[in-house]
């Protein structure tokens, strides 16, 4: 392999593809900083160069954007794979096993708001397995402060509202 930024890439499209679930920008971060891969713009060049490859895609939700890899970033993954010695991949794969339940939660489990066309607000609630949406509720508030507090509320919430809306419809 002659640039390590491709290497880079190909780091964060397996790890992307190995957790199976979207992964925010710090979380994807916090691997390479913590051994010492490469330096945060260098890390930010990459992400940014994966995005305009389609390699990944990517969701803005409030203060974060989640990646997900796309199927052309899964291809690609095919293809190269073997250019990820298998030191770095054991180093990717126990940052994953260790991480795994936090990663999913902090990402699986999402709110957002934004203010609609008649001047109130828009809570988007989101719960995730995975790719898949187990629950999605968008509810409409009047004020900002409220729409706040729903999202504040919800990850903590998410599981009982969750268990009894499954419960009330079966």
């Amino acid at each position: 392999m002659k640039e390590p930024e491709t290497l880079y890439k190909l780091m964060i499209l397996y790890m992307l593809k190995k957790v199976n679930f979207p992964m925010t920008n710090p979380q994807l971060w916090t691997f390479f900083e913590e051994k010492g891969y490469t330096n945060y713009f260098t890390f930010q060049d990459t992400v940014a160069e994966l995005l305009d490859a389609n390699l990944v895609s990517h969701e803005e939700i409030r203060n974060s954007v989640l990646y997900e890899i796309t199927r052309e970033g899964e291809e690609a993954l095919f293809y190269f794979n073997d250019e990820i010695a298998d030191s770095i991949r054991e180093e990717m794969d126990e940052y994953i096993r260790v991480n795994k339940y936090q990663l999913r939660n902090e990402t699986g489990i999402t709110a957002d708001y934004k203010m609609t066309e008649n001047y109130d607000y828009c809570v988007h609630l989101l719960v995730r397995e995975g790719k898949s949406i187990l629950f999605e509720m968008n509810l409409t508030v009047p004020t900002e402060e409220q729409a706040r507090i729903l999202s504040e509320h919800w990850e903590e919430n998410s599981q009982n509202i969750y268990a009894y809306v499954l419960k009330r419809l079966m």
